[in-house]
């Protein structure tokens, strides 16, 4: 099974070519995590409007679904934990190499 049926978008190279793209400086990575994060932020806010509108059309008797309010509030607040613990691990990882000595 070759790497590209695992992971799609990540790009192969064989191992006798010369490395061609961006330069030290600013990797594809760090452009990637950042799109990737970006990404999901934005998910998340939308999992969040769809939540306060489904739980604002039940409480005001607009014909809403309690389980569908109630499951919209919980993958909304299962998002914002993940997002939180990512965030956390960013910032523990930062941490470490800010405390490395060089």
């Amino acid at each position: 099974m070759s790497m590209n049926a695992l992971i799609p978008n990540l790009p192969v190279r064989p191992s006798g070519s010369p490395q061609s793209g961006p330069s030290v400086g600013k990797s594809a990575a760090g452009g990637a995590f950042g799109d990737a994060l970006r990404e999901a932020v934005s998910e998340l806010d939308t999992l969040n409007l769809d939540a306060s509108y489904k739980v604002s059309n039940l409480v005001e008797g607009g014909g809403a679904d309690v389980h569908d309010a109630t499951i919209a509030v919980e993958k909304a607040d299962l998002a914002f934990q993940l997002m939180l613990q990512v965030r956390n691990k960013v910032v523990q990882a930062y941490q470490q190499i800010a405390g490395m000595q060089f």
